[in-house]
């Protein structure tokens, strides 16, 4: 069996760092969480997301997520947005993100970098990068999700960062 050396997947760029048997068709899932904020200039902002999030890959990859967001601590600043002691004003609402049989790319290079450095499905006009990437201690560690397209004015153009949890190889 011949062994390849993969750089990374990319899902609608779903982008994937790891080392594979190129003959070795085996379901691997990752699952993990996504911790993040959208930058306070997109509408409503600035926003905290926090979620889980899935990717099921055997030749093409399903990933989901499902995460909540509501308009962060930073917004009660602003006595326009937040009152602090109303948390209806903090606009929570959810979102279920779902991409199936997404092609899978090995070129990571469009991917953003992860910082600290570690050692999309088109919906409508808005299109979802996603990609797992790790460095050489941790090989699969991080997620991060980038909108481009309309969506860009709820989340922002900024990576959403999220961290890989568990592997499942079948």
């Amino acid at each position: 069996m011949k062994t390849k050396n993969i750089a990374g997947f990319c899902a609608a760029t779903l982008a994937f760092v790891g080392f594979v048997q190129a003959q070795d068709l085996r379901r691997v899932t990752f699952i993990g969480t996504l911790n993040d904020y959208s930058p306070s200039t997109v509408s409503g902002g600035p926003w905290e997301m926090r979620g889980e999030w899935s990717l099921d890959l055997l030749g093409t990859a399903n990933f989901s997520a499902d995460f909540s967001m509501e308009t962060s601590d930073y917004g009660i600043t602003d006595s326009t947005q937040v009152d602090p002691t109303n948390p209806a004003t903090r606009s929570p609402h959810t979102h279920h993100v779902v991409m199936n049989n997404v092609t899978v790319s090995f070129d990571t290079s469009t991917c953003p970098a992860n910082k600290p450095a570690s050692t999309g499905e088109s919906m409508g006009p808005s299109t979802l990068q996603v990609c797992i990437i790790g460095g050489s201690n941790v090989e699969y560690s991080n997620l991060t999700l980038v909108y481009t397209g309309p969506a860009t004015g709820h989340f922002g153009t900024q990576p959403i960062h999220g961290v890989v949890r568990k592997i499942i190889a079948q």
